[in-house]
């Protein structure tokens, strides 16, 4: 396609596009970041139960990705983030949010230690301009890498077996959130242990030039183990089982909330443990310690709720009354694996004490005709779903 009619296809495609409408049945593809990717590739239910019995394959290729390079970088991030990156050492991976001055999240993200001054940072959404901005007066380099580097989610009990065949010998002896490198058919790969799926999982980093060979490569070796490539809707039921916030559904950046009450701080979101105030300063430390000092007024919490209707955006209201709005649900499914009616919702104290009772609202499109219900819930504790396997070392074949 020449330039002059590039805007007859506005969405990039990955380098994985052509093996994904290979195997898409569907044809449901979304955008994400500026990328074409599956939603779904056959259904939901068959790429879900892989996740939990054997092998996926996720393109994690629009992952935004940002170089962070010099000798200012550790600091300039210690500002940037919440939590202490001086104690994330080389080849390590570790979880991170940052915020504004009012203590409310900008994004989430992970933070990739790849030397003494180099730095890897992956998000969800674009957050450039807010990086630079934050670099001002720190000796440091910051560049989007997202198109030179091709990513895939390889994840499910099986997923350490698959990468052995693969020609990565070692890889089980990989703790979780560490990192490593490979050499398969001349070409390198970092794989990190890390995912999204609160399971037994690993990530590929590789040049583009690389990505199909790697996707043959792993779609061989994984052939006997029930390898099968999944969308972002199989992948969105994982994560909730594992607890995981999602940007745009479970908070909205701050620097896109138009309501000021809309944003949410870490201590809000749950994430008080990423939260070092014992580090020095950063931006949004000063709102967060008054924060720390009044209570929590509202938090993201963990809800079991009878029956097997999804909450969707269900309100919340008090156990007594039924009638006072106290929250709301940000993320809910009916997991295949508990077997219980999970959620994730934003509630008001004082009602944040696990076993507390509250009530969902929910509504149930029947044939084009809307039903109320009225079902108990309570909160419980999070993840809803953490197998052993996902931290054991050296990891299983299962």
């Amino acid at each position: 396609m020449s330039n002059a009619t590039h805007f007859l296809q506005p969405l990039l495609k990955t380098p994985f596009d052509a093996r994904a409408r290979e195997l898409s049945q569907l044809d449901s593809f979304i955008p994400w970041a500026g990328y074409s990717t599956v939603n779904v590739f056959s259904s939901v239910e068959q790429e879900y139960f892989a996740i939990r019995n054997s092998t996926t394959l996720y393109d994690l290729t629009p992952m935004i990705k940002y170089r962070i390079a010099g000798a200012g970088a550790l600091d300039y991030l210690n500002r940037l983030v919440t939590r202490d990156v001086g104690r994330l050492k080389a080849n390590r991976v570790a979880y991170c949010v940052w915020c504004n001055d009012a203590g409310h999240v900008i994004d989430d993200g992970t933070i990739f230690r790849l030397d003494a001054n180099e730095y890897r940072l992956c998000t969800a959404e674009r957050q450039l301009d807010w990086l630079l901005d934050s670099a001002i007066g720190f000796d440091v380099e910051i560049a989007e890498v997202t198109e030179e580097i091709a990513a895939l989610a390889l994840q499910g009990p099986t997923s350490c077996a698959v990468l052995k065949d693969f020609g990565m010998r070692g890889v089980e002896t990989l703790k979780p959130f560490e990192i490593e490198y490979f050499s398969v058919d001349a070409h390198e790969i970092m794989v990190s242990r890390t995912g999204f799926t609160g399971d037994l999982g690993y990530e590929l980093w590789m040049r583009p030039e690389h990505a199909e060979r790697a996707w043959d490569g792993l779609m061989a070796a994984g052939r006997t183990r029930g390898i099968r490539a999944i969308g972002s809707m199989a992948l969105n039921v994982a994560r909730i089982e594992a607890g995981f916030i999602m940007p745009n559904v479970d908070f909205v950046s701050a620097e896109h909330t138009i309501h000021t009450d809309r944003a949410r701080s870490p201590l809000e979101l749950g994430l008080s443990w990423l939260v070092d105030f014992k580090k020095g300063h950063f931006t949004g430390r000063r709102a967060l310690v008054a924060e720390e000092r009044r209570g929590a007024r509202r938090r993201l919490v963990g809800l079991d709720i009878e029956g097997n209707k999804p909450a969707h955006n269900a309100l919340l209201y008090d156990a007594r009354s039924g009638k006072r709005e106290i929250g709301s649900v940000t993320s809910a499914i009916w997991s295949p694996t508990c077997k219980r009616n999970i959620a994730l919702a934003m509630l008001e104290a004082p009602h944040l004490k696990l076993g507390t009772e509250v009530w969902a609202e929910i509504y149930l499109n029947r044939e084009l005709i809307w039903e109320r219900r009225m079902a108990r819930a309570r909160v419980v504790e999070k993840p809803f779903y953490a197998p052993e396997r996902r931290r054991g070392t050296p990891a299983g074949d299962y």
